[in-house]
């Protein structure tokens, strides 16, 4: 599977949950942007995002690299140019929902960065996900 802007942002537009049902509602945050993705459209889509994020190089693999900053992912492992900023930002967020990314530094630590932004990580096995009800519980308990 070769990584294009334009598949990523296929499968973004394909997997959006239009915010019916909460309990099947997959909460993934971005640089900028949060998005709500539907639990069994990602289901389907599941291994084509592994494929894709392991067209990204190596750094970012937690048994090759151990994570990478987010100003890397815009080329591949082959060293070729596939997106911009914004798809970068949808390849990790479907990849936060389908529970195979994770952020490895808090988002009130980023400004120390360089870029101020994140450093990812690509992980083998699934991680715990977020949906919509636990994301809203935890901030309402904020406001």
């Amino acid at each position: 599977m070769k990584l294009n802007a334009k598949r990523v942002q296929e499968l973004i537009v394909d997997s959006l949950e239009p915010g019916n049902t909460p309990e099947k509602t997959i909460i993934a945050e971005g640089i900028i942007r949060t998005f709500g993705f539907n639990v069994d459209k990602l289901a389907t889509h599941k291994q084509e995002i592994i494929d894709l994020l392991n067209e990204l190089p190596d750094n970012f693999k937690e048994e090759s690299g151990g994570g990478w900053s987010f100003i890397n992912a815009c080329v591949d492992k082959n060293g070729n140019l596939w997106g911009q900023h914004h798809s970068m930002e949808e390849l990790f967020c479907l990849g936060i929902a389908i529970g195979r990314v994770k952020c490895l530094i808090p988002r009130e630590m980023w400004k120390i960065l360089p870029g101020g932004v994140p450093y990812y990580v690509i992980c083998q096995d699934d991680q715990p996900v977020v949906n919509k009800l636990e994301y809203q519980k935890t901030y309402s308990a904020v406001l």
